[in-house]
């Protein structure tokens, strides 16, 4: 099991301070090909998460998601809502397996979403409009000057019943997977120039109203497949589990320059690549995808901010994403293979007994302010 190293200091004081800081956004300004920033918390291993079984404090939410027999529940039922979990760690290259129900609806979308400091991203999206059909997309840099990436496959009944669908990223190319059919690959040396993700990716999934003409731009309600009639709702996406393996290891992914590729990328504690049994991986079959036209496009961040326009942050079209903000694993803490963060046996933590809680709360709440710092 790994650990991460944080210092108590800045617990005790993100504890005195307000609860409503929870919601940054991820166009910060601390870009590492544009500055120093703070090294990302890595995974460095493998968790299995069942959602059956409740929340785990490895995820922030943002939102209301809620917890039932089926799993998690991102439920949309008005304007602005986009109920979404975001995970506090980071890998550097690995497998992503989701299993799911997509949200029905005109304009809803379901989206699973990794993205990095450096907005190289990797996507799933599922409209409410089209249940057998997601779409797969990729994004390098943030850079948003084409809208050609995406592309669309054929699942069928993605509403009524729980399929798993892969995201496998490796330096060299990634698959997008549906119930253990490739829909599609996208090789490192196939990708547009400069645009192949290869960074420490955070893993995000939930529901939005793309289709929302009062939140959203006209570009993107007419992506979603909108408008959205919210009479016909609530619309709920269920997550049964997820599945996230890092293919690296070690304690924290550090950029050493500003370059933005993989080889710039240091695994304190660890290596790259370090995880060699991680990239096996059962395929059952194969499908062709259709790429996108320049009418119906994915749109680059995948998912909004729960309670504000989705236009406020918008750059390019159709819109600019954000998530919830993360925190930090603890000094003393661990995650283990259900994805719980934990205090490690014999460490200080675990010595304190009702205390243990409040430092781990305490904790996370630096690293939320470490977040919003940021912020544009």
């Amino acid at each position: 099991m790994r650990w991460i190293s944080k210092s108590y200091l800045a617990a005790a004081t993100a504890a005195l301070l307000p609860i409503n800081f929870v919601s940054a956004q991820t166009w910060s300004s601390c870009n590492p090909m544009h500055s120093t920033c703070p090294a990302d918390d890595a995974l460095g291993m493998a968790i299995n998460v069942d959602f059956t079984k409740g929340s785990v404090n490895s995820f922030a939410a943002s939102g209301s998601p809620q917890y039932d027999d089926e799993g998690v529940a991102f439920t949309v039922s008005k304007g602005g809502d986009a109920p979404q979990l975001a995970s506090l760690f980071y890998i550097m290259f690995g497998r992503v397996e989701i299993t799911m129900k997509a949200a029905p609806g005109a304009g809803i979308v379901s989206s699973l979403v990794l993205q990095s400091d450096v907005l190289d991203e990797i996507d799933i999206e599922w409209l409410g409009a089209a249940n057998d059909e997601i779409q797969s997309n990729y994004f390098g840099k943030g850079q948003t000057t084409s809208y050609n990436r995406g592309e669309f496959h054929d699942v069928t009944n993605t509403q009524g019943q729980w399929i798993t669908y892969t995201i496998d990223w490796t330096k060299d190319r990634i698959v997008w997977m549906a119930a253990g059919t490739v829909v599609r690959t996208l090789n490192s040396g196939d990708a547009e120039a400069n645009q192949y993700p290869q960074t420490p990716m955070q893993v995000k999934f939930g529901a939005w109203a793309g289709g929302d003409p009062n939140t959203n731009a006209a570009g993107t309600v007419k992506w979603a497949r909108g408008p959205t009639d919210f009479s016909q709702g609530p619309f709920t996406m269920h997550v049964k589990s997820i599945v996230v393996t890092d293919y690296s290891t070690g304690d924290e992914y550090k950029y050493k320059d500003n370059s933005g590729s993989w080889e710039s990328i240091e695994a304190v504690g660890g290596s790259v690549n370090g995880n060699e049994n991680g990239e096996a991986m059962t395929v059952t079959a194969t499908a062709e995808g259709t790429v996108a036209t320049a009418d119906n496009n994915v749109p680059v961040g995948g998912i909004a901010e729960d309670g504000s326009p989705a236009t406020a942050t918008q750059t390019g079209w159709p819109w600019t994403g954000t998530r919830p903000s993360g925190g930090a694993i603890p000094s003393g803490w661990r995650l283990n293979a259900e994805g719980r963060i934990i205090p490690e046996e014999n460490s200080a933590s675990s010595l304190m007994g009702p205390y243990h809680t409040v430092l781990v709360l305490a904790s996370m709440l630096a690293g939320i302010l470490t977040f919003t710092g940021r912020l544009f």
